[in-house]
């Protein structure tokens, strides 16, 4: 069932929505928010290489190893060359067994689009070896808009092992219903780049593709216990989407969408949910503009009230917000940090349960939560 959230007096003061959700047991248990290593522009994804080493996009191009226990931090060479335009960039970075994997908007000839590299790391840490490009979507675009660009791998299931990757539809809506093209998708890989035969397949479909119909997909994650794959995407003006994604599935934009036009104000589509599309697993209206999407872990002890929770990044709002679930389905929403840092673009749990977030400034930063 789509679970509608309508925004409205969800604003308060900091210190107040802070203490009321990740509440301690005194003045010694409550949590402190502390930034970690040097100023950083436009920070977009990060991954940890090992316990207390992260690594970190810069948009404009860099991949910086930073040490979470004395915030030394230094640049990675050998990075590929992005389309460093509006939303354009190197925007995530996965670390899955020894190799490093980069989402990034490609240059290429008519424009860009987004593509996968993987690489291994060299001995010091200080350059990435046996770089290679993995997926390249077709049909490049001169947009600097929409390339979504969020990765992952789930650890156990059915997906177990597999490559998950989001597309934007580049600002172009109807790419999300054309299946011939990459853009408006949620892919599926191995590890390698080699397309899985039992890929959807459907009549049109490209071979990458698991899903179809997606705006601007710019979190991504997976259920630590049950491997499933959740996405969260932006929508214009209002809809703004949860989605659980299933193989196959349409996932409607913009045939079906809470959203609105952002120069009218009217309605994207007249069609709220239809037959033959997937409705959301939870909706904002107005936008977030939620960027970031984790679980906090089951068996993480540092904010015990957390576990098999979401954690969502606001840009618009500036905030963090848990979503709660129930059954494998969200059923509300508090926020857990309001206007502390600035734009939240991503966030995920450290091996310790603290929770790191980049903010997305042209002086921004990883930050954490803990206690």
């Amino acid at each position: 069932m789509m679970r509608f959230m309508k925004r409205v007096a969800l604003l308060g003061a900091t210190l107040f929505i802070w203490t009321m959700v990740i509440a301690g047991n005194g003045a010694a248990d409550q949590p402190t928010l502390s930034k970690i290593g040097p100023a950083l522009h436009h920070p977009w994804g990060m991954d940890f290489l090992r316990d207390d080493e992260l690594l970190v996009t810069e948009r404009r191009g860099n991949l910086l190893q930073i040490n979470l226990t004395t915030g030394n931090a230094h640049q990675i060479g050998n990075v590929p060359d992005v389309y460093h335009k509006r939303q354009g960039g190197l925007l995530d970075v996965m670390v899955y067994e020894d190799w490093v994997y980069l989402c990034y908007s490609a240059v290429l000839a008519g424009g860009s689009s987004t593509a996968i590299d993987r690489a291994r790391l060299n001995a010091d840490s200080k350059t990435l070896t046996d770089r290679i490009t993995i997926f390249t979507a077709n049909n490049p675009s001169r947009s600097g808009h929409h390339f979504g660009c969020r990765m992952a791998i789930p650890r156990t299931g059915s997906q177990a092992g597999y490559l998950f990757t989001s597309l934007g539809d580049r600002g172009d809506r109807d790419n999300a219903q054309d299946p011939a093209h990459h853009a408006g998708s949620i892919i599926r890989l191995h590890p390698d780049g080699r397309v899985p035969d039992d890929n959807p397949r459907h009549d049109g479909w490209a071979p990458e593709i698991w899903s179809i119909g997606h705006r601007n997909p710019q979190g991504m994650t997976t259920d630590p216990l049950t491997g499933t794959i959740w996405t969260h995407e932006h929508g214009p003006r209002g809809g703004d989407e949860i989605n659980h994604i299933i193989s196959g599935k349409n996932y409607g934009w913009p045939t079906v969408s809470h959203g609105r036009e952002y120069a009218t104000g009217v309605r994207v589509s007249k069609h709220e949910s239809l037959a033959g599309y997937v409705d959301p697993e939870w909706i904002w209206d107005p936008s977030i503009a939620p960027s970031g999407l984790a679980f906090y872990p089951h068996d993480a002890t540092m904010f015990p009230a957390f576990q098999g929770q979401l954690l969502v990044g606001s840009l618009k709002f500036r905030q963090l917000y848990l979503v709660r679930m129930a059954n494998g389905t969200p059923v509300d929403e508090q926020i857990v940090m309001d206007r502390a840092i600035g734009r939240v673009r991503d966030v995920t749990v450290a091996p310790d349960g603290s929770i790191l977030l980049l903010n997305d400034e042209v002086t921004g930063g990883v930050w954490r939560i803990s206690r």
